[in-house]
């Protein structure tokens, strides 16, 4: 298995009637090509525009710095680019843009933000044999179709909601705080389902009691007051949530205005929680919130070097998301070099045997797949916002701040 320390980018391969036009460069065993396509797939329109401009920018920049670096070495240097899809933040659409890209020439896909819309770009992919790396996308659902087309780079539902469980009770013992029950909100739809699921299985083994469980429809959802108040009557020592960043705002804004006598929120596979530009937008609202979610690495260079030149080319942030896009078309970008062809089938089986050392994100080790294309290294830490940034709290060694739990003194 040969191992990867940095990748190239992007796929979808400028192809004729019967093969690529233009100047060929032409690498000993490898395809004769120009440049190699990539089908992005992302909300770049609707309420879900921020996030997915900004996973698309990630997976341009990723483009960029593999040309800048010679493109695709076994292809003859062939460069690489990026086809824009707007899934629109709905399944259909998603799927639909899927079907454009491949007809368009790409040999592989990235994508899609959203659980809904990537289970149907990851069929379209299936029945087309292209393959697709997700970048963010969580339900289990997704991979257990027994697809051999797909695979996930960032922690499932199951892993997510579990290990989010069992880093709530391991912080509750190491900070001396007793947690007992909690009350769950989560955003309706696969997403939020499934992560609350794996969540409540694995706390109520372990002695937590999920005393209530409150869903909400992401659609013209403009105030939690009353999905926060629901969940404050069963008394719970925690309030955990699930979903994205407008949602989320409302809810971590609701109970600061109501001012509960709890001691944490805890966000799991949270849109906004460890999102830094979350602690400005919520204001006092944002303060010592947790967070469980994958995350990129705080603590490795590459990572600061690219954020930095993101964050100068595109003056925002660069966000998880965006960095588990930059990191999708690394994937593709060592398949490439791996197999030395763009035939889609043979970029699959590159894929799937893919290590990929040095991961963006704070994994137990490199990328690599399992029979179902889930990375079986991918992993969650915690993060709390502690005065005005978001800190690495758990696992301790990774730690750039000590957790504060209890995190409320009302």
């Amino acid at each position: 298995m040969k191992k990867h320390t940095l990748v190239v980018v992007a796929v979808a391969v400028a192809l004729g009637m019967s093969g690529c036009s233009g100047t060929s460069n032409v690498a000993a065993g490898g395809d004769s090509v120009d440049s190699v396509t990539i089908g992005s797939i992302h909300p770049l329109s609707g309420s879900l525009s921020g996030v997915g401009g900004l996973m698309n920018a990630g997976a341009k920049m990723a483009v960029a710095d593999i040309n800048e670096a010679g493109g695709i070495e076994s292809l003859g240097g062939a460069t690489l680019v990026l086809n824009e899809g707007d899934s629109q933040g709905k399944a259909e659409i998603g799927q639909s843009e899927a079907q454009r890209l491949i007809s368009e020439g790409a040999v592989a896909l990235i994508g899609t933000y959203q659980s809904d819309v990537t289970q149907n770009v990851a069929s379209v992919a299936e029945r087309a044999k292209v393959p697709l790396v997700i970048d963010v996308a969580v339900d289990d659902k997704i991979l257990e179709q027994g697809y051999s087309y797909s695979f996930r780079i960032q922690p499932d539902a199951t892993s997510m909601g579990a290990s989010g469980a069992r880093s709530l009770i391991a912080m509750g013992e190491a900070t001396g705080t007793e947690i007992d029950t909690v009350a769950y909100i989560h955003i309706e739809g696969a997403f939020g389902g499934s992560v609350f699921e794996a969540f409540k299985t694995e706390a109520e083994a372990t002695g937590i009691t999920v005393a209530d469980e409150i869903t909400y429809s992401g659609a013209n959802f403009s105030d939690a007051t009353t999905q926060v108040t629901q969940a404050l009557a069963s008394d719970p020592d925690v309030i955990v949530v699930t979903g994205y960043f407008p949602d989320n705002l409302l809810i971590a804004e609701a109970v600061n205005a109501l001012k509960p006598d709890i001691k944490a929120v805890f966000g799991i596979a949270s849109g906004a929680y460890d999102d830094n530009s979350f602690p400005a937008a919520a204001g006092e609202a944002a303060s010592n919130i947790l967070s469980a979610n994958y995350h990129y690495s705080a603590t490795s260079d590459r990572v600061a070097d690219i954020r930095t030149r993101f964050e100068a080319a595109n003056g925002e942030s660069m966000e998880t998301a965006s960095m588990l896009s930059y990191q999708a078309v690394e994937v593709i970008a060592a398949a490439l070099e791996e197999s030395g062809s763009v035939d889609p089938e043979v970029l699959r089986d590159a894929i799937s045997a893919l290590s990929l050392t040095d991961p963006l994100l704070e994994f137990n080790g490199p990328i690599e797949f399992d029979e179902n294309g889930q990375n079986i290294n991918a992993t969650v830490v915690v993060m709390q916002v502690q005065d005005g940034a978001v800190e690495q709290v758990f696992p301790t060694e990774i730690a750039t701040k000590e957790a504060i739990l209890p995190a409320f003194s009302r």
